[in-house]
């Protein structure tokens, strides 16, 4: 799975190289309320859109995941809570038992 991996990574780093050597050419990059042009390399334009969707899609799965990264929090509080729980109701247990001289059962 590993060698999978590097094999896509390589694959996709030339890729990226040759479409960067095919694409040096300057294109003319306006922003709007801006009263200026700039020129950028082709390559630099599409791979900087690129990474601000990467960055946009990254974000909004954040977003997402906000309910079940609360909900986990929730369980996990409780989970020690009702370990806490059972630790203090065994201890109870077992010191009722040595006062009455009983034998509890082995614990699953």
């Amino acid at each position: 799975m590993r060698a999978v991996y590097w094999a896509a990574i390589l694959v996709l780093g030339a890729v990226m190289s040759l479409f960067a050597a095919s694409n040096r050419e300057a294109v003319p990059l306006g922003l709007w309320p801006l009263p200026f042009l700039v020129g950028i390399p082709l390559y630099l334009v599409v791979f900087g859109v690129a990474i601000i969707g990467f960055l946009t899609g990254a974000f909004a799965a954040w977003i997402a995941g906000t309910r079940r990264r609360r909900e986990l929090r929730r369980c996990r509080r409780q989970s020690e809570a009702l370990a806490r729980e059972l630790a203090t109701t065994r201890s109870q247990l077992a010191s009722a038992a040595q006062l009455s001289g009983a034998a509890l059962p082995a614990p699953r």
